[in-house]
């Protein structure tokens, strides 16, 4: 008979895989704070802050279970040539589990004036190392006993392209693309045909800015994904701006499994311009899944410098984030 420890396990284990196969297809990371890394998401961003910026992100999903998703990425983006030009790179750590997954993007967006706004038209190229470590893994039988049971470190790069617009002035943004273009072959192992591939991933964003009083503002954001075959997926998110400076604000989570029905999370959000050059932002989501039962939620932490400080004359590089 399977101990209570063992159960747990076991249960945990069938939980992940229950909803990694329920979002069939969803690929890429996600992230709470997805306002402050549209460039992942859209190389047509690329530029559209009036000066260069550097931002970094840590993410650690579920907290207390073992093996689960972590990631850390850092990117850069900047116009040029009076900002009818944005160029942009990023790189990316992602584990989970045995597996790790290293990537590094180029953008490119040429920017043209159009209303009282400006549309992005961006181009991406991208290149992924995917490793598994087998020596992690746990077998039910010996290893060496069964030759099917993959062993040591497997391995291969995945190039590719993407394309996206994104159009933006200073009340809202509206944005379209998908960052990988190509079903590239996945498989570790060359033994003919392809059991798993990359997949194209349709993001749409947008955001829109309210004034609700002198020093205070309402933003409302989207996070829409879709791939082909699985469910839609999307963050809504709401955050207050407090004197062009400080951010506070909710967001949730569709997805999470088909049998409960109430989405994968909500999260706390909130961010602060600590300096001309500095904004400082963290977050907390609240799982609502199954999973609930055995982890303690997801944080988020993230740090933008923006080079040369003040933005047009204002105090402060604001947290809008267009």
């Amino acid at each position: 008979m399977l101990n209570c420890k063992t159960m747990k396990k076991l249960y945990i284990a069938i939980l992940v895989f229950w909803q990694a196969t329920a979002a069939f297809g969803q690929q890429e990371d996600q992230f709470t704070q997805f306002m402050y890394y549209k460039l992942g998401f859209n190389p047509a961003y690329a530029g559209s802050q009036d000066g260069a910026t550097v931002t970094a992100l840590i993410r650690n999903q579920w907290l207390g279970i073992k093996g689960a998703p972590e990631t850390q990425l850092l990117t850069f983006n900047m116009p040029l040539f009076n900002s009818t030009v944005g160029v942009g790179a990023s790189i990316q750590r992602h584990t989970i589990g045995a597996t790790t997954r290293l990537t590094a993007e180029t953008a490119y967006s040429y920017r043209i004036r159009l209303g009282r706004g400006t549309l992005g038209i961006g181009l991406q190229g991208s290149i992924r190392y995917i490793q598994v470590d087998y020596d992690q893994v746990d077998a039910t039988q010996p290893k060496e006993t069964d030759s099917a049971i993959p062993v040591g470190v497997q391995s291969r790069y995945v190039p590719n392209f993407g394309a996206g617009l994104y159009y933006s002035n200073n009340r809202f943004y509206i944005g379209l693309a998908v960052p990988r273009l190509l079903e590239n072959s996945i498989d570790l192992a060359d033994q003919g045909g392809t059991l798993s591939k990359e997949v194209q991933h349709l993001y749409g964003m947008g955001g829109l800015l309210f004034d609700a009083g002198d020093n205070l503002q309402i933003q409302p954001q989207l996070l829409l994904k879709y791939v082909k075959g699985a469910p839609f997926d999307a963050d809504i998110n709401v955050n207050l701006i407090f004197a062009d400076a400080f951010t506070a604000g909710v967001s949730y989570r569709l997805g999470g499994s088909k049998r409960n029905g109430i989405g994968e999370s909500l999260a706390l959000i909130v961010g602060a311009q600590v300096s001309e050059s500095f904004l400082l932002g963290v977050s907390y989501d609240l799982t609502l899944s199954e999973l609930r039962d055995f982890n303690s939620g997801s944080v988020e932490g993230v740090i933008r410098y923006n080079i040369g400080g003040r933005s047009q004359g204002k105090e402060f590089v604001n947290p809008r984030f267009f």
